[in-house]
C-alpha cells in the first residue's frame, strides 16, 4: 500500500469520524422568557428534570426583563432570531404573534388533553379552532390574613358578606391593626386585588363573562354593580391615607404585622414567607349569602409556544408535551408557590398558604379576568378603565353606578358583541 493510498485512507476515516461527532452532537433548545426570577427553578430543577428523560437534547432558558419582553420578543421574532420556544403572556399580546404566524398551532400536541378549555382559552383563538401555547400556570385572588391577629380579636374565616365586614369592624374597633391593607394610588390594585377578587361572586364567573362577551349582560347590569357596591364600602377599613398607598406600601404594611388582612393575588406567597414574622391564612371571597356557589378568579397567567420557524420543532414539542405532563406540573408548582399549575392532575402543594389557596378550586367555580378576553382590544381600554373606576369607587369620587355608566360607555363606543 502507497503512502498516498494510506493518506487517502486516513483522511476518509477522519472525515466519517467528524460526520459521527457532529451526528451525535445536542439539539440546544433555547426558552425565551420575561421571568427572570424563575432562572435558577429553570437551571437547578426543571431543565436536568427533562434532560435526564430526553438525551440529545439541551435546554438553555434565556430570560428578558419583564418590562423589555415584549418589545425585544417582537425584534428578535421579526429578525428571525428568537428562541425555540416563547414564554406566552395571556390572551391579546400572544393572540397577536399567532396571528402574525410566529407561533404555531399546538391543538393536536400529545399533552394538550391535560388542560381544561378555561385553562387553555387565554391561548386559543376567538372561534376556539386553535389553541397555540401549552397553558403553565395561573394566580388565584382571595384574601390572605394575619394569623396572630385573627387569634388575638378570636375572629373566625369569614365565609359571607355579612361575616366579612363584621370581622373588619372589629378588627377597626380593636384599633391595633389597620383592618386591610389596599391602596388606591396604583389604580391596577383596586380592580384587581379588589373587583376582579370579588367580583365573579356576583356576576357568576364564567357565566357573567361569557354573556358579557356576547352582548347579553351589561356593566351597568346589576350582578356587574352589587362588586362595586361592596368596594365602596371597603373605604372605611383602608386606613388613613389609602389614597396615596402604592402597592409596595400595602405590601409593607402587612407583611410589617401593621395590617389584618390583604387582598391577595397568590404571586404574593413567595414574598410573603419570607418577609412577614407571623402566621398566615388565606380564605377565598366571601359569598353573598350562606350556601351561595364560592366562586375564584384562577386567572391564566403564564404559557409557553413553540416559535413557528424553530429549527427543532420536533425537539421543542418533545420538550412541551413535557411541559404538559403532571411531572412538570409538580416541580414547578412547588418550586413557585403562588403560581398554580392548569394541568388536570391535582398537585400537591408543600407550602400551606399555596395549598390553601389551590384547594379552593375543588370547591369553588374558577374564572379569569373579565376584562382580559377580546374586551380590552379596543379604545378606551376596558381594562385600564376599569382600573380608574375601581379606585374612583373606592375613594368616592365615583358612585358604583357612575362608574358602571362610564365603563360600558366607553365600551360602547367600539365593541360590537356577536349575536
Amino acid at each position: 500500500m502507497t503512502r498516498t493510498t494510506i493518506k487517502g485512507l486516513l483522511l476518509a476515516s477522519s472525515i466519517l469520524g467528524t460526520a459521527g461527532l457532529a451526528q451525535a452532537e445536542d439539539v440546544t433548545l433555547t426558552i425565551e422568557s420575561w421571568r427572570n426570577d424563575d432562572l435558577a427553578i429553570w437551571q437547578e430543577k426543571l431543565i436536568p428534570a427533562f434532560e435526564a428523560k430526553h438525551p440529545g437534547i439541551k435546554v438553555k432558558f434565556a430570560p428578558t426583563a419583564p418590562t423589555e419582553y415584549n418589545a425585544a420578543l417582537n425584534a428578535k421574532l421579526d429578525a428571525g432570531s428568537a428562541g425555540d420556544l416563547i414564554t406566552c403572556r395571556p390572551f391579546d399580546a400572544s393572540l397577536e404573534l399567532y396571528n402574525k404566524k410566529h407561533l404555531a398551532d399546538l391543538t393536536a400536541l400529545p399533552g394538550m388533553e391535560n388542560f381544561s378549555p378555561v385553562a387553555k382559552s387565554a391561548w386559543t383563538t376567538d372561534d376556539g379552532a386553535a389553541t397555540f401555547c401549552v397553558p403553565m400556570a395561573s394566580v388565584i385572588h382571595g384574601f390572605i390574613y394575619n394569623k396572630d391577629a385573627f387569634d388575638q380579636l378570636g375572629i373566625q374565616i369569614p365565609t359571607t358578606e355579612a361575616e366579612f365586614f363584621a370581622a373588619l369592624d372589629k378588627i377597626k374597633a380593636d384599633g391595633n391593626y389597620i383592618p386591610m391593607a389596599m391602596g388606591t394610588k396604583d389604580l391596577w390594585e383596586a380592580a384587581t386585588m379588589g373587583y376582579q377578587n370579588i367580583g365573579p361572586t356576583y356576576w357568576k364567573g364564567e357565566e357573567g363573562r361569557a354573556k358579557l362577551i356576547k352582548g347579553e349582560e351589561k356593566l351597568t347590569d346589576a350582578a356587574w354593580v352589587e362588586p362595586y357596591k361592596v368596594l365602596a364600602k371597603w373605604k372605611d377599613y383602608l386606613g388613613d391615607g389609602f389614597e396615596a398607598q402604592t402597592y409596595p406600601d400595602s405590601q409593607n404594611l402587612f407583611t410589617l404585622g401593621r395590617a389584618a388582612i390583604y387582598p391577595a393575588g397568590s404571586w404574593e406567597i413567595g414574598l410573603f414567607n419570607t418577609q412577614a414574622q407571623f402566621k398566615m391564612g388565606a380564605f377565598p371571597p366571601p359569598v353573598k349569602n350562606a350556601g351561595d356557589a364560592c366562586y375564584i378568579s384562577d386567572h391564566n397567567d403564564i404559557g409557553v409556544g413553540l416559535n413557528a420557524k424553530s429549527a427543532h420543532a420536533e425537539e421543542a414539542k418533545k420538550l412541551l408535551t413535557w411541559i404538559s405532563s403532571p411531572e412538570f406540573a409538580e416541580i414547578y408548582a412547588n418550586a413557585l408557590p403562588g403560581f398554580f399549575s392548569l394541568n388536570s392532575t391535582p398537585v400537591k402543594m408543600a407550602d400551606p398558604l399555596a395549598q390553601e389557596f389551590v384547594s379552593w378550586r375543588e370547591k369553588c367555580k374558577p374564572t379569569i379576568r373579565s376584562t382580559y378576553q377580546i374586551l380590552s382590544r379596543g379604545t378606551p381600554n376596558l381594562e385600564n378603565e376599569t382600573w380608574v373606576e375601581s379606585a374612583n369607587v373606592i375613594n368616592g369620587t365615583d358612585t358604583p353606578e357612575v362608574a358602571a355608566e362610564k365603563l360600558q360607555k366607553g365600551l360602547d363606543g367600539w365593541y360590537k358583541p356577536a349575536k
